[in-house]
């Protein structure tokens, strides 16, 4: 995605969340009126809208600008609506056991992948960033840091397979059992794109 004004502020929603538009003046080196004007031009091309939320004591009502549904097509799928009929055909001709066929062949071969690719790294601290790298250049737009209590979080802002997770949770259930045994640690899902949530989250702690 080039950076323009549009993209960087799609890219900043979609990483950080719905933002006030001051907080994306900030964050682009513009005043907050030319992020208004930038906006509203976005809001117009239905990129993004603007949510009302009330205001803390006498304070004004304020807007939180969230993407739409177009503006979070700007960002890879995965060829969505293709995944998602070839899936279906799948299970049509040939039956649930093939889709789980499929399902598991791919975390075997992605499991194998994702262990030489961690295997350099020593401590589980490294190995959870150098995960969040590897599933950023796979299209996830994935993030990582040390908590307060000592786990680990990995979050996920984009998932270009959310057709095929849509259409088979079997996918969802592999990628979790996947990273446990590619990082040799408990991980729970604690945010979930399918449940309606904005990304997929992930909290990781030792065994």
């Amino acid at each position: 995605m080039r950076q323009s004004p549009a993209n960087r502020i799609l890219i900043l929603i979609k990483t950080e969340g719905p933002q006030l538009a001051a907080a994306i003046g900030d964050a682009l080196g513009i005043s907050g009126e030319a992020a208004r004007q930038q906006l509203a031009k976005m809001a117009e091309e239905g990129l993004v809208e603007p949510v009302t939320i009330a205001g803390t004591g006498r304070g004004r009502p304020r807007q939180l600008w969230h993407l739409t549904a177009a503006g979070n097509r700007q960002f890879p799928d995965g060829h969505a609506e293709l995944t998602a009929n070839l899936l279906g055909t799948l299970v049509e001709q040939l039956g649930p056991a093939a889709l789980d066929a499929v399902i598991s062949a791919r975390e075997s071969e992605t499991l194998k992948r994702y262990r030489e690719d961690l295997e350099k790294f020593g401590d589980l601290s490294a190995r959870v960033e150098g995960l969040a790298a590897i599933r950023t250049r796979e299209g996830y737009m994935a993030d990582s840091w040390r908590q307060a209590d000592g786990s680990f979080m990995l979050v996920e802002n984009h998932c270009p397979i959310c057709a095929a997770a849509a259409a088979c949770a079997g996918f969802c259930r592999s990628e979790l059992e996947t990273f446990r045994a590619a990082l040799g640690a408990e991980v729970e899902r604690s945010e979930h794109i399918l449940a309606g949530a904005r990304r997929c989250a992930y909290r990781i702690t030792p065994h």
